[in-house]
């Protein structure tokens, strides 16, 4: 299952896992976002085998009810992706209660409701993988970026404490952490001064794209990462590590 499947990240992730030949569970917030997405996905990739799903993530009913179906249709769980988002940059004067609930249910709490519904039923068959989409903004002082880093930063929390609780279920836990990459979300909150200033600070010379994020995700979520747990993967061009 992939939450915040229908656009960005989420969707090119999920198109990777089908392309792999996993049945996807595609969770987003609005019913005919998450059915158009599907149905795309279907008509993109023949023989593809996608569900979909909507609801708040923020609400653990939601996360709770699609892993129920899902465990109910196809007996497991084998991987869950938390990739859904909710994001406003704003100087720290201009934070607002709603702004600091909603993002934080969104890109927070979702992601403590998917790990403890998802592990009960990928340690019934045996283990699985969970992937938590976090940020280098997690490593970063960003301006007008201090609740989606302390979010960011907090994903990585919860990613190394489950890891650590769920590793003698045989259920891993890892984070993947995108720097600048190329999405709706982006374009909404990054202006193009911002965008080049990024961009110049890229060692690797090139902002990212939805799928070099979604390789990642494979990596993490498939047996060859089986000896990996806990860990935060930065997927960012060198950009975080580099002085330049």
């Amino acid at each position: 299952m992939v939450t915040g499947a229908a656009q960005g990240i989420g969707r090119a992730i999920t198109e990777r896992f089908v392309v792999e030949g996993a049945i996807v569970g595609m969770l987003d917030l609005k019913p005919e976002r998450a059915e158009a997405a599907a149905a795309e996905v279907r008509a993109q990739f023949a023989d593809a085998r996608v569900e979909a799903f909507a609801g708040n993530v923020a609400d653990r009913a939601t996360i709770a009810d699609a892993v129920a179906a899902l465990d109910a249709r196809y007996g497991r769980l084998d991987v869950l992706v938390s990739n859904a988002i909710w994001v406003r940059y704003t100087p720290i004067a201009d934070i607002t209660p709603e702004m600091l609930q909603r993002m934080t249910a969104t890109g927070f709490d979702s992601v403590v409701w998917g790990i403890q519904c998802a592990a009960p039923v990928m340690a019934r068959n045996g283990g699985g993988s969970i992937v938590n989409i976090a940020s280098a903004a997690a490593f970063l002082g960003m301006p007008n970026a201090m609740i989606y880093a302390g979010i960011k930063a907090g994903v990585l929390g919860l990613t190394r404490a489950s890891a650590v609780e769920l590793g003698s279920q045989r259920v891993r836990v890892n984070a993947v952490c995108p720097g600048s990459i190329q999405t709706e979300g982006v374009r909404i909150n990054v202006d193009p001064a911002m965008a080049a200033k990024r961009l110049a600070r890229t060692p690797l010379g090139r902002l990212g794209e939805v799928d070099d994020v979604a390789s990642a995700a494979l990596y993490l979520a498939c047996d060859e990462s089986a000896w990996v747990t806990g860990e935060s993967l930065l997927v960012d061009g060198g950009a975080t590590r580099a002085v330049l």
